[in-house]
């Protein structure tokens, strides 16, 4: 097989795994290929093992890899940080090395763009995540049974419309049907998901919300400036890759006692409980320096904190 045909069909593997939901004509003309061509590689996934769904009239989309190709979803599953990863590693590559042309000259072939295409990145959810797309293209209301919730501390059960898989299908936006509220469900939490025969009956108030670099989502923007010591950047940057295009070094200034390297963040935040989590977490290594409501929260934790020791 000829390299050109072997990239096609690695990225029509991309485009029929990818988040959003291509027709026939769409992944064609992606590849530059007939119709007819794209039929025949679907054709093929299937007979090597793949686990092809027709979503509609000329739409389908890959969903799991059959166990003789697990491998395959360990060698492609990136998720956006991953991928953010990966491309600052190519770029920290010397311009004269070849192994950097080469490798942005592949990513753009597969993918189509700098970023990693989006993945299940675990084969042990594959079957929840099928039940979850097959209710949002039925429209059905799903339980997710025996869900571990991290704000309340325990397993949750849940009736929801699900409508939205975040990228790399590792975050499911549903309607909660008893809190009356759309919220982000972590699959990996969940511990079955059951369709059920009941249909939506508030497709009108689904709605998803951004998601910030510190994993949190919210309708809200707060602007949140710190400046940090280098110990505190290092972890941010490490915790949240995303972070790192909003961090910018300044002069060295007094932090944790001693004279540093400096830093400051400049970002836009969607709830302060994630970036509120990492300052109580850093709290000697850095400062708040703009947003009075990442201020008022620290202060309501540390209130909380000395309630609970004292």
């Amino acid at each position: 097989m000829d390299q050109p045909k072997i990239l096609r069909i690695l990225r029509c593997i991309a485009l029929l795994s990818s988040n959003r939901i291509y027709t026939i004509d769409e992944i064609a003309e992606k590849l530059e290929v007939s119709q007819r061509t794209v039929y025949r590689y679907i054709d093929t996934f299937i007979e090597a093992g793949f686990s092809v769904v027709k979503v509609d009239d000329y739409k389908y989309r890959l969903v799991s890899i059959g166990n003789s190709l697990d491998d395959l979803s360990n060698i492609v599953c990136f998720s956006e940080e991953e991928a953010f990863i990966v491309n600052r590693l190519i770029d920290s590559l010397s311009p004269e090395n070849a192994l950097k042309a080469g490798l942005r000259r592949k990513l753009a072939a597969v993918y189509d763009c700098t970023n990693i295409a989006q993945y299940i990145d675990n084969k042990c959810t594959a079957k929840i995540v099928e039940v979850l797309m097959d209710a949002i293209k039925e429209k059905k209301v799903v339980e997710l049974k025996d869900y571990v919730s991290s704000y309340a501390g325990q397993t949750l059960n849940f009736r929801v419309e699900p409508f939205k898989f975040t990228s790399n299908f590792s975050n499911i936006w549903a309607y909660d049907c008893v809190s009356g509220k759309n919220k982000r469900f972590k699959v990996l939490r969940i511990g079955e998901a059951v369709k059920t025969d009941e249909n939506w009956s508030k497709e009108y108030a689904h709605q998803d919300e951004p998601i910030d670099a510190f994993h949190c989502h919210g309708a809200e923007e707060y602007h949140v400036v710190l400046i940090m010591n280098n110990a505190a950047k290092s972890i941010m940057v490490e915790e949240f890759p995303l972070t790192e295009p909003d961090i910018h070094q300044i002069e060295d200034q007094v932090i944790g006692g001693e004279k540093d390297q400096t830093w400051l963040y400049n970002g836009i935040c969607r709830n302060l409980w994630g970036i509120g989590r990492f300052v109580l977490g850093q709290q000697l290594n850095c400062v708040v320096v703009e947003c009075d409501a990442l201020k008022e929260f620290l202060l309501a934790s540390a209130d909380n904190i000395l309630a609970t020791y004292e």
